[in-house]
């Protein structure tokens, strides 16, 4: 198995960086100043799995786009910003030491994603980004890790998939690759089930 492994696309929130806080408090405030009323943080975690907008969209918000960019104007306000994983400087640079080709398959906005991620400087290992501008679909379709394999020239069963959530592992298992689960980020793992489950992220050294 190990020596199949060329490469390892990566999820972001809730699996590099730890943005839930940031992203759920915002999102709370919107809600109570469009709709004029409270929905308790535990209840919105589970948004965390789908991309901003169709968050938005799901919530039930009459304008899309004008809302949207207020959560996010919000989150880029919010004074507890996006926080690395300990662990991932050394496992970036481990991996890129070893020859393994990483990439991002994220929902993530681009802009968002300058904003939390490029400041990390993990950047410069990665070989490819897919974020939420780049396909039609999103996961759990697996057209962004099907692209993330196509970018970086591996076919997916060379590939693991981190992440954490259960979109995360249906678009692993529809693009025919492994599924590593980051427990450190997932809310609920019971109906999650996964290649590898990491307890932490040094763990992604001991599948390659």
């Amino acid at each position: 198995m190990k020596n199949t492994i060329k490469g390892i696309l990566f999820d972001l929130d809730g699996t590099i960086l730890n943005t839930q806080k940031m992203n759920i408090i915002p999102l709370q405030k919107l809600i109570l100043e469009e709709f004029g009323k409270e929905i308790s943080y535990d209840n919105l975690l589970k948004y965390c799995a789908y991309p901003g907008k169709q968050t938005i969209k799901m919530l039930g918000f009459n304008n899309i786009e004008a809302s949207y960019d207020k959560w996010v104007k919000y989150v880029n306000e919010f004074e507890e910003g996006a926080v690395l994983y300990d662990g991932f400087n050394e496992v970036f640079k481990i991996l890129y030491e070893k020859g393994i080709k990483i990439g991002i398959a994220s929902s993530k906005m681009k802009k968002q994603y300058e904003i939390d991620f490029i400041p990390t400087k993990l950047d410069k290992y990665i070989n490819c980004a897919i974020l939420a501008e780049d396909t039609a679909l999103h996961k759990p379709n697996p057209e962004p890790l099907l692209l993330g394999a196509k970018l970086l020239n591996l076919n997916p069963e060379n590939i693991i998939y981190v992440g954490d959530t259960i979109a995360d592992e249906i678009a692993s298992k529809k693009a025919g690759m492994k599924f590593a689960l980051a427990s450190w980020g997932t809310i609920d793992i019971s109906e999650i089930t996964a290649d590898f489950i990491l307890n932490q992220p040094l763990d992604i050294l001991s599948i390659i």
